[in-house]
Formats: C-alpha cells, structure tokens, sequence
C-alpha cells in the first residue's frame, strides 16, 4: 500500500507547490518520454537524479521514497523478466550487457514512477481539476478522475485497516499454498467492496442533493493563472526535451 502514498497530496509551502498543474504535468510528461527515448543505463539514471533536487525542494521526500519503496516488488519483477528474456534471446550465455539492459529497464520504471509521485504529491485535487476544467474537457471527466485521485490513498488506509483487524482475529495471509493464500484475501475484499459501495451511494446522495449537472456553463471561485516561473519551468523543460532527443539521434552513448 505504500506505493500509493505517491498519489496522496501534501500540502506544503514550496516553490514546487506553488507551480501551475499544467507546468509540473509537462515536466512530469517530459521525464517520461525522454525515460521512453533511452534504454542506456547513464541517461536513466540522470534522470533519476535529477529528480532528487525537486522532492528536497518540494518538501516531501519521505513519502516519494515510501511510494518508491512500494514499488520495489514490481520493479524487481521487471528486472528479473528483462533478464530472463534477454538471456534466452543471447543464447544462454551471461554477459554484461544483460546485467546492464536489465538493469536500466528498471531504473527507467523507477524514474516514470518518481516523475508521477512528484506529481501528485504536490498538486492538490483541485487545483488538478481546475486544470482539467481550463482545457476544456467535460466537467464530468474532471469530476470523475479528482474524485478517484482523492480517494485511492483512501480506499488502501481502509484496506490496511481492514488487514489489520482481520489479523488481529487470526487471519494468516502469508501461510500455506497459493491457492489457500488467494481465498485468505476473501474476508479482505468483501469488506473493502461493501465500504467503497456504501461511500459510492453515499456520494451519489450528496451529489444529488447538491443538484449536480443541473447547470451546464459552471463558474469557479479560483482560476489558474501562469507566473513566470510556469513560463521558465515550461522553457527548461522544452530545453531538456529537444537536448535529450538531439543526444538521443546524434551522440553515441556507452551502454
């Protein structure tokens, strides 16, 4: 549950918090494709890095580690498919090579993981969808997706808590065969579904209650507006952009 301690905001006085949705959503966007572009292990690992000023100046370092932590099981699994891929494809024989590729699909994993933490755990839900509602797309799919932002980190403190109690009653997850341990997730998984229906049913009320949709043209008490360090974050990021693309095509990198 830990890896989705990336998606909840923190609200913290930072420069970083104080930048547009839009400004942290196109550099979180650039990380990702230049992440996409490179499958050497140096690039990646830059990118990484570059990250690391962002969270210590963002303030919220401690939990983009816990969500990095939380995906650690999965990026172990990308690791060891990479290598077993790649290992048959060389014909059984073990080289560096495969140790390296392996190595930054991971870190690249890491790095798309980190951007998106970095994201979220700096912009708040309605400053996110005050940015969805300002490009013009549907309120309903701005609703929709704020609303499944706020309420993930919420639905797995309820699942923890639900774990807790049932192991509390002597539920054991991690004992016998795999097929006992999937049916143990049981007493898990129907309370996690009846809560998540109830509070469902119970937003659809208040949702109603409140008259939502009866008007089409919606106003906003705040309105996003660009600053200049928006403007010079989009240009370093369009800087990094186009720099990463040129290394990409022009300059040989060592694997």
């Amino acid at each position: 549950m830990s890896v989705l301690e990336g998606l909840k905001f923190k609200r913290v006085s930072s420069p970083v918090h104080r930048l547009d949705p839009r400004t942290k959503f196109i550099l979180s966007s650039v990380i990702f494709v230049l992440s996409i572009i490179f499958t050497e292990l140096l690039p990646l690992f830059l990118l990484f890095s570059f990250q690391i000023p962002l969270v210590s100046l963002a303030g919220v370092i401690k939990e983009w580690l816990r969500s990095l932590k939380g995906g650690l099981v999965l990026a172990l699994m990308i690791f060891i498919t990479n290598f077993i891929v790649v290992f048959m494809e060389a014909g059984w024989s073990l080289t560096s090579d495969i140790l390296t590729y392996s190595t930054a699909m991971t870190i690249r994993f890491l790095v798309i993981t980190a951007s998106f933490s970095i994201f979220f755990l700096t912009t708040s839900p309605d400053d996110l969808g005050l940015a969805l509602e300002q490009a013009h797309l549907p309120y309903e799919f701005c609703f929709a997706f704020t609303t499944a932002v706020r309420f993930v980190p919420v639905l797995a403190y309820e699942a923890q808590t639900i774990v807790d109690a049932q192991m509390a009653r002597g539920l054991e997850l991690e004992k016998g065969s795999f097929l006992k341990r999937v049916k143990n997730y049981v007493p898990i998984l129907i309370p996690l579904v009846v809560g998540a229906i109830r509070r469902s049913i119970e937003m659809a009320e208040a949702m109603e209650s409140r008259a939502f949709g009866a008007e089409e043209k919606r106003t906003n008490l705040f309105i996003l507006k660009m600053r200049p360090m928006d403007y010079l974050v989009l240009s370093l990021s369009s800087l990094i952009l186009v720099f990463g693309i040129l290394v990409r095509f022009f300059v040989p990198i060592p694997f």
